[in-house]
């Protein structure tokens, strides 16, 4: 066994290169044993195991940069610098992070849960290596998914303008989550397939070759007369011409193949373009089968491959997606748009009923915004199907083309609130702060699944402007459910129980917990109210003067950033009013990411619990009963 002898990066340079091809195989079994208890992103990290180790044995991390785009396929660095005995916690509170983490190794130079962003930190690294006159190699390795992505091309732009020392990988499997889509991916299907390219460039080698006594040395210096062939026969040469050295396409499983191009692109003063091509889900049968499936995947049984999910309820994106398929059954206006996440956004069975109403624009959230609101403009109605933490990339786009515009724009944001084990990049938690500032939108969170169809026809039924609900990465409530779907009164919150004295007003899944909260305590004597806060802006103003003319004592409780929430607006609401002295607590997530655990572990750190909501509500009751708070409005 060659894996247990790896403790560091340095480890590898004392190997073989055929020690490197056992080696790599051993690590792709540890993967996918090791995956099969935790879960986490297997194909992904299956595909680039040869291109890992042969990056660690040329170059000497972490004095040279390596770069992950997104990081989800960085497992096989983390083996390889000191980290595989800690897979047992992978994606777990406390544990190893799914993605590169900064703290966890000095080895993981730069982090992101989001796609496209490695280019421009290697730009940024390769500029401050030169103004600090130091020498160490930036590499970036980017998935041909990844490249879709507009911040990619500024990069791009960029760093051929510049002309500095760097590499540039070009992980091409053909999959980014979803299969890709747009003209790059067909540009680069072409380098890939071009008969006539592959079979002169390997022409040309077997000429040189047979050169007596000089012919192999000739062959593998004359990289020039190799590459002079891509002019002839590969149109565009793109990145040739956006200032690129290009080396490619080459087998990203064979590392002597991986070895001998990145010397090649040492030897280039200037940014090089390695391109390789690898197989997603590359030595596990079920993976290579359905890569898009196993992209990320639950804990499995390694011998069928069959995921062990627990039967239960459906996820809420399930509900969206059937629901969204009955409405455009009866109106021809809904079209779907996401940017890469057909499936995980519950999109499937809407692109099969209606192929021609689906658009997936890849990685590429700031085009889908822009394009919405152009489709909404020319009288459609535009879905626009997104998880929250992604949606943060078209931040500029929803202010300055969707909402500016009031272009009638539905938002699906999925994944609002904790996501659990991927973590602190994709919590689902700030699309409330930044959108609830920005006029003409309108923000909804249902209760229940029931209610999230109801909204889903609000929106539809909508003229106005931009509208959203947002819904959790959480199993539905299990409620019945209504055939016959209405709009909701635009505004409306909903008591679900009265109160004396003391009500919580909570949205989405903290309904659920404020019902708990209100169980508990009335026991103890506490008679507390239940607000089902469904829309998030515009807040039920005339709910609040009543509660405040009443004296209720107020919890606002909400699994968002407790900055910019909903429970700010409701501060803001009765500062505006002139009460003063109206009690309201807000409980929502601190200032501070939170990182991966389950969802139950982090409500738990940030106190979203029924102890302490509870706790708080028992505070409260002495205080009453002490005289300590009295509630004076304006005449």
């Amino acid at each position: 066994m060659l894996l247990p002898q790896i403790k560091q990066p340095s480890d590898l340079k004392v190997m073989s290169q055929d020690d490197l091809v056992l080696l790599s195989a051993e690590i792709r079994q540890f993967l996918i044993e090791k995956l099969s208890a935790t879960g986490g992103h297997l194909a992904p990290n299956l595909g680039v195991v040869e291109l890992t180790v042969a990056l660690h044995y040329c170059y000497n991390s972490p004095t040279d940069k390596m770069i992950f785009d997104v990081g989800h396929q960085a497992y096989v660095h983390k083996v390889l610098t000191g980290r595989m005995d800690r897979f047992d916690t992978l994606r777990q509170q406390n544990g190893l992070c799914g993605f590169v983490k900064r703290n966890e190794s000095e080895h993981d130079v730069w982090e992101a849960g989001h796609s496209s962003t490695s280019l421009s930190a290697a730009m940024g690294m390769a500029m401050a290596r030169d103004l600090k006159g130091e020498d160490n190699q930036v590499i970036a390795i980017i998935g041909d998914g990844a490249l879709t992505g507009g911040m990619a091309f500024e990069a791009l732009n960029h760093i051929g303008h510049e002309q500095r020392k760097l590499m540039v990988i070009l992980n091409d499997n053909e999959m980014s989550i979803a299969p890709n889509v747009g003209a790059m991916h067909k540009y680069l299907s072409k380098i890939r397939s071009d008969r006539h390219y592959l079979k002169a460039k390997d022409d040309v080698e077997g000429i040189l070759k047979k050169i007596p006594a000089i012919g192999d040395r000739l062959a593998k210096s004359a990289s020039w007369i190799k590459d002079s062939v891509k002019y002839m026969m590969v149109p565009g040469v793109l990145f040739e011409e956006l200032g690129f050295t290009y080396l490619g396409p080459i087998n990203g499983h064979d590392i002597p193949q991986l070895i001998e191009a990145f010397k090649q692109a040492d030897n280039v003063d200037g940014p090089v373009m390695v391109h390789v091509l690898t197989t997603k889900g590359k030595g596990y049968q079920p993976a290579e089968a359905d890569s898009h499936k196993w992209h990320g995947i639950s804990p499995y049984k390694i011998e069928s491959g069959q995921v062990l999910k627990a039967v239960g309820k459906p996820m809420y994106t399930e509900v969206f997606g059937q629901t969204l398929v009955e409405l455009a059954k009866e109106d021809k206006r809904i079209v779907a748009v996401t940017p890469a996440m057909p499936t995980g956004s519950g999109l499937i069975p809407f692109s099969k009923e209606f192929p021609d109403r689906m658009i997936d624009v890849g990685i590429a959230e700031q085009h889908a915004a822009t394009m919405c609101a152009a489709l909404a403009m020319e009288g459609l109605k535009p879905v626009y199907a997104v998880y929250s933490t992604f949606m943060q990339r078209a931040y500029d786009q929803i202010v300055h083309d969707i909402c500016r515009h009031n272009a009638n724009v539905i938002f699906a944001i999925d994944r609002a609130g904790f996501v659990g084990p991927d973590g602190e990049t994709h919590q689902g938690v700030y699309d409330v702060a930044f959108m609830r500032h920005i006029p003409n939108i309108v923000l909804m969170m249902p209760k229940d699944e029931n209610e999230l169809r109801h909204m889903m026809k609000t929106a539809l039924d909508y003229n106005e402007g931009p509208i959203a609900y947002r819904y959790p990465r959480n199993n539905v409530v299990g409620v019945p459910m209504d055939d016959v779907l209405v709009p909701i009164p635009i505004g409306s919150w909903e008591q679900l129980r009265p109160g004396e004295g003391y009500a919580i007003i909570a949205s989405g899944s903290m309904v659920q917990l404020a019902e708990e909260v209100a169980d508990t305590v009335k026991r103890e004597g506490i008679n507390t109210g239940v607000i089902n806060a469904r829309f998030l802006k515009p807040l039920d103003e005339q709910m609040l003067r009543d509660l405040a003319v009443r004296g209720t004592k107020l919890i606002v409780l909400e699994e968002t950033s407790q900055a910019g929430s909903m429970g700010s607006a409701v501060l803001e609401f009765y500062a505006e009013q002139g009460i003063h002295d109206v009690h309201v607590h807000l409980m929502g997530i601190p200032d501070r990411f939170i990182e991966h655990g389950s969802i139950k572990e982090q409500r738990e750190e940030v106190g979203l619990t029924v102890e302490n909501v509870s706790a708080e509500l028992r505070k409260m009751a002495v205080q009453s009963s002490y005289g300590m708070s009295k509630t004076r409005f304006p005449s």
